[in-house]
């Protein structure tokens, strides 16, 4: 755990903690891996500077809404510096949001631009961007404390948005949600004043073969919206 590393961490307000995951070099593997997709690009971003570094949380202190997903885009929010910045799944999300009522605009292309949440704050389990989407279980663990930390920061929060089984089952884990109730679309659970509300992740597996559509992305977040008052 990351308070082995730096028993400081338990003590960070917002902004520091902020700082201290853009900093953090924990991970080998994940810092190697984040450098080199920097690095190399993508050739349709290859005039654009890549942010290279572990993403930290976007959206106010004052949230009532959190919104988790697994870990930052290789050419995503890895490049932009914004969480769900800057690729597809980061559209679908960003809109279905925009719709209900928590942003002031439907899209997010860099970490510069317009955008404000409302209301709403998005982070990710991991926060570096690791090689085919899976970070390994040492990897997850060194990042769960910045976790923990923000959920003891965010003192207004209400709602838990998990895209995906790996958000819902790291949400659960540190919530403490025994029994553990298998993760569906639209599953819903209350722990200690807080409601867990799942969806499948907005990645391009799930939006292309309909497996997730954008009516069904817009409806978690009125839920979202309508539990957190």
């Amino acid at each position: 755990m990351i308070d082995e590393h730096d028993p400081e961490v338990s003590k960070f307000g917002v902004a520091e903690l902020n700082e201290a995951v853009t900093a953090c070099r924990l991970c080998p593997r994940l810092v190697d891996w984040r450098e080199q997709t920097a690095s190399e690009k993508r050739a349709a971003f290859r005039d654009e500077d890549y942010w290279g570094k572990p993403v930290p949380s976007f959206g106010p202190a004052d949230a009532r809404i959190l919104v988790v997903g697994l870990a930052p885009a290789a050419h995503g929010a890895n490049r932009t510096g914004r969480m769900f910045t800057g690729d597809r799944s980061g559209d679908w999300l960003y809109r279905a949001i925009w719709q209900a009522g928590l942003a002031n605009q439907a899209e997010s292309r860099s970490a510069d631009d317009s955008l404000e949440l409302r209301g709403a704050r998005i982070t990710s389990v991991v926060r570096c961007a690791p090689p085919a989407n899976k970070p390994t279980v040492d990897e997850r663990n060194r990042c769960l404390p910045y976790f923990r930390r923000e959920l003891e920061l965010l003192t207004k929060l209400r709602v838990i948005v998990c895209l995906g089984s790996f958000a819902w089952e790291n949400c659960a884990r540190e919530l403490g949600v025994r029994p553990r109730p298998k993760f569906a679309h639209g599953l819903e659970h209350t722990v200690d004043g807080l409601t867990l509300v799942c969806s499948y992740h907005p990645s391009q597996r799930n939006t292309f073969t309909g497996l997730l559509t954008e009516e069904m992305l817009a409806r978690i977040f009125r839920r979202a919206a309508e539990l957190a008052g």
